[in-house]
């Protein structure tokens, strides 16, 4: 792992531990907290509709709730649209994923419609429309090499390099050194540049 990590500080890192650039100090958080708000005003009738068929045919709540490790490792809670029943066994215990997960729920998944509650942590600003993605506290294994290489350094993202170059498909070192990467060279451009990669891969259902 100390290899792997060596080889993350070999990126061109523009002092990036040291100083904020003029683009994350003064546009970045007003840019997400923009574009975020029209999203939500934009997709407020997806956002009602998903509400009412997630309602009808998985029950109450409507929004899936977790925890997650955000900037600084500072635990938030992350909603997404619900994609699960809370079917059990006999002994009251949870039945596993893959049979509690839907028809429908795959179908929000695979549109990335469960996703857009998430707009609403870039409102209260635990999240950024671009960033490393949030991990789940389980996965131990890759939020130790986040935390080497200072990934939680920045605001999670809904999406990002990671995101537009593999996703689950890529194994975690991949993961984060894409997530080092984006750490290391972030600007305005980069951002649009993922944001229009990730608009056309959901659109391609990629």
């Amino acid at each position: 792992m100390q290899n792997r990590t060596n080889q993350f500080s070999s990126l061109k890192t523009d002092g990036l531990h040291k100083k904020k650039r003029i683009y994350e100090r003064f546009l970045k958080r007003p840019m997400d907290f923009i574009l975020s708000t029209f999203a939500i005003i934009f997709f407020s009738p997806i956002l009602i509709i998903v509400s009412y068929f997630v309602r009808i045919k998985l029950g109450s709540p409507i929004l899936f709730k977790q925890k997650r490790p955000g900037l600084n490792e500072k635990i938030f809670t992350m909603y997404k649209f619900r994609t699960m029943t809370d079917e059990k066994d006999v002994n009251g215990q949870l039945l596993p994923d893959n049979i509690r997960l839907t028809k429908f729920g795959r179908m929000l998944r695979s549109t990335s419609l469960d996703e857009l509650p998430e707009l609403f942590n870039i409102i209260k600003g635990d999240m950024s429309i671009v960033g490393p993605r949030p991990v789940i506290e389980r996965e131990v294994r890759l939020l130790e090499l986040r935390k080497e290489c200072n990934v939680d350094s920045i605001l999670p993202g809904i999406t990002g390099l990671a995101q537009i170059n593999g996703r689950d498909n890529i194994d975690d070192y991949e993961k984060v050194k894409y997530d080092f990467e984006y750490l290391s060279k972030r600007n305005l451009v980069l951002d649009i540049k993922i944001i229009i990669n990730t608009v056309l891969k959901v659109a391609k259902s990629e």
